[in-house]
């Protein structure tokens, strides 16, 4: 049994209900959605974020329609903005297959989105839960303001360290929250334990994204190559955000006139990537990693122990820890 698995145990009969009422809800008579739905369903991935609405419904009480109707409303739109990612991206790869932008071209992806956008709205209003609505509408708002600020920013060229955390609060973190919140709320009207379940979602979110970042930088152990496909891109993660600060005035613009090359050699991608590793960017970023780990391990000490709890626990080491 995987880790992942393990996980999932206290949830597993859940997860079977979860994903016939996610499915249903992907029903459509068009030949089009028909064929992408149907890729989607075969493709998933590993659905962290209904796997953390139903943990936390689980913890708290018992999962319930209101649950069910949440974990599909989370990961319709979470689904939406990895279809319009990959359009403003231009990414033909997703999950290690085509990308609907890839197989349909854009103008049919960003269709498809919206079109999964609609369905959250319709499920959510037609079931009556317009708080969950509104929780993930909000999540939706910041994800768009995140990604937003980035493009900006990486215009900008602008690499404070307040602008990264701001920018993966919203890009990021925001669903994950929204999740947490959601499977709280299914359960209980308690607002405290809502806005603590809020903000363990977010140190997720933040710690996911801390991990990509670094993931991004260490070789893969299968082909001894870096990805280092966000120093390609021109982003601004946090371990180049640290060494940049760590670094004095001419180090700083020399990095910087590499970093900004529209064309890096592998010689120019190394030398950045020493550079992140003289000056300990990737050091630090593991241990705020840390921080945030703990922080979010630290709120579940307010909670009653039980399997769902643990799970939560497990799944907080399973983020911060994995290789992919």
């Amino acid at each position: 049994m995987g880790e992942l698995d393990i996980i999932r145990k206290p949830v597993k009969k859940e997860l079977i209900e979860f994903e016939k009422y996610f499915s249903s809800t992907l029903k459509s008579d068009h030949s089009v959605i028909k064929h992408i739905t149907n890729l989607i369903l075969r493709k998933k991935g590993k659905q962290i974020r209904p796997l953390l609405v139903l943990l936390t419904s689980k913890m708290l009480g018992e999962v319930n329609k209101r649950s069910y109707v949440g974990a599909s409303l989370v990961e319709l739109l979470h689904t939406a903005t990895l279809v319009h990612d990959d359009v403003v991206d231009n990414s033909d790869m997703r999950r290690s297959f085509f990308s609907i932008k890839a197989l349909w071209h854009s103008k049919i992806a960003v269709l498809f989105g919206d079109y999964l956008l609609a369905k959250g709205l319709l499920i959510s209003v037609e079931t009556n839960n317009y708080d969950l609505l509104e929780i993930s509408s909000n999540a939706v708002k910041q994800m768009i303001e995140g990604e937003l600020q980035q493009l900006r920013r990486s215009r900008n060229f602008g690499y404070e360290e307040q602008d990264y955390y701001q920018i993966i609060d919203n890009k990021t973190a925001a669903l994950l929250s929204a999740a947490c919140a959601i499977g709280a709320k299914s359960v209980t009207d308690n607002e405290q334990t809502i806005e603590k379940m809020r903000e363990f979602g977010r140190y997720i979110g933040i710690s996911f994204q801390i991990k990509d970042d670094l993931l991004d930088l260490e070789k893969n152990s299968k082909t001894g190559k870096t990805k280092a496909n966000d120093i390609i891109e021109n982003k601004f993660t946090l371990p180049i955000i640290i060494a940049l600060k760590n670094a004095d005035r001419s180090e700083r613009r020399d990095i910087l006139k590499l970093f900004h090359k529209k064309k890096k050699t592998l010689r120019d991608i190394e030398k950045i990537i020493k550079f992140i590793n003289d000056k300990n960017g990737i050091k630090t970023a593991y241990q705020i990693l840390e921080q945030y780990k703990e922080k979010s391990k630290k709120i579940l000490d307010y909670f009653d122990d039980n399997e769902a709890k643990q799970s939560l626990l497990k799944l907080i080491d399973f983020i911060t820890n994995r290789n992919f």
